[in-house]
């Protein structure tokens, strides 16, 4: 959305488990685009196929009741409700509202509530876009750049252009409901001209633009990749990294600019993983990870993006109905992702760069047979990105590195 950060983080001497503070709820289960790159309804996992379209008031219900026990059990704060799909419009604004505020009726009263919808706008009405303002939930786009051009991927299920529908619904986001308009989700592209992309982006007037790399590993890489065969040991090292080039490109732009016109949640994220300060993305740091899923049937689930790894690679086998989000903490996969550098590989507890990198993405660390326990098929990229941002940092202070990354957020845990 760009996603959102989990709001709240665990004290420093706490350890895992770590409890969930973002809730991603399926509330519709399909999309009404066909996007051609999508890992979720392209790739190998067709577990959706299986489950119902929609949410049903039962599993809506029942999905507030756990979240609202789950904040209680832990003195949560804040939590982050994250309406997804598949395409959540399709589920009608009257419902989404309604559901954010069963949510925000049933948790503690100590206990934030912050609702965000993600959507490929083209469903975005003016009506639809002041009803989401009422109901206080947050909307952020994707879209895979600021032009026509960028978005030949995305079509409908007849084949045709989404853009036009899309750069309508953003813009009446934009001029009818600022407040609510969270920001724009693009997956990198290392073949668009990263400047082009991103100043095309501008002219949507994002509040904040969150930059992903496409869901990839070792035995189904990135587009534009070409990993080595065998064991992907030094990853890293002297490889080519269009990924890391690309977004060093836009780094600059971003930062060379006397007054920002928009965040960059990566390279916000980037800073503050080279100082040593906590992060709230799952690409960057050692922070927890504390994110859960809610399907449409109301299964539990890890998230989305290690449904691009193999088919089931999400599933915890535990469902709303017969457990609570307590349960999935101690699912061996949470579990993993809840541990730190004792779950990266040693080239990656090795690397002086471990505290700000983290290891990259968990999905993208998959190898066919192999499992979890490399570095990110990013590696490269990883490295190229973050001594770029190091060196920019050093630079600005005039003072050398702005801290070392060998040391940079010692103490800090994930």
């Amino acid at each position: 959305m760009p996603r959102s950060a989990c709001p709240s983080r665990p004290p420093a001497d706490a350890g895992p488990p770590y409890p969930f503070r973002q809730f991603i709820v399926k509330v519709h289960g399909r999309c009404n685009l066909a996007c051609r790159y999508c890992y979720l309804y392209e790739g190998p996992d067709t577990g959706w196929r299986d489950r119902p379209a929609g949410a049903s008031d039962a599993v809506l219900a029942l999905t507030a009741d756990r979240i609202a026990e789950h904040a209680a059990a832990h003195r949560l704060p804040a939590v982050s409700l994250v309406l997804h799909g598949g395409e959540p419009l399709l589920a009608g604004t009257d419902r989404l509202a309604a559901f954010a505020g069963l949510v925000r009726r049933r948790v503690p009263a100590h206990t934030r509530v912050r609702v965000t919808l993600q959507t490929n706008a083209t469903l975005l009405t003016a009506a639809r876009v002041r009803d989401l303002a009422r109901a206080r939930i947050a909307v952020g786009v994707s879209l895979d750049g600021g032009r026509a051009r960028h978005n030949t991927a995305r079509v409908d299920h007849a084949g045709r252009p989404s853009w036009p529908a899309a750069v309508r619904g953003t813009r009446l986001l934009a001029e009818l409901a600022p407040e609510a308009y969270a920001g724009i989700l693009l997956v990198v592209d290392p073949a668009q001209d990263p400047a082009e992309v991103y100043t095309s982006l501008l002219r949507l007037r994002p509040p904040a633009v969150d930059l992903l790399l496409p869901h990839g590993n070792w035995s189904t890489p990135p587009p534009g990749l070409h990993p080595p065969p065998g064991p992907p040991a030094r990853a890293g090292a002297g490889a080519p990294a269009p990924y890391g080039d690309w977004l060093a490109a836009v780094f600059d732009l971003w930062w060379g600019v006397g007054r920002r016109q928009t965040r960059v949640r990566l390279f916000e994220e980037a800073v503050a993983a080279l100082l040593g300060l906590p992060t709230g993305t799952e690409s960057l740091g050692l922070d927890p990870f504390t994110a859960v899923v809610v399907e449409t049937d109301g299964s539990l689930e890890q998230v989305d993006s290690l449904k691009s790894a193999y088919p089931g690679a999400a599933a915890t086998g535990l469902t709303l109905a017969q457990n609570s989000f307590d349960d999935a903490l101690t699912h061996p996969g949470v579990a993993a992702r809840q541990s730190g550098p004792a779950a990266l590989a040693a080239d990656c507890r090795a690397c002086p760069l471990l505290h700000a990198c983290g290891g990259g993405h968990y999905a993208h660390r998959h190898r066919a047979g192999a499992g979890f326990g490399h570095p990110s098929v990013y590696c490269a990229d990883q490295q190229r990105f973050l001594h770029h941002v190091a060196a920019a940092l050093a630079r600005a202070t005039g003072t050398g590195p702005a801290r070392d990354p060998t040391t940079a957020g010692e103490g800090g845990t994930r």
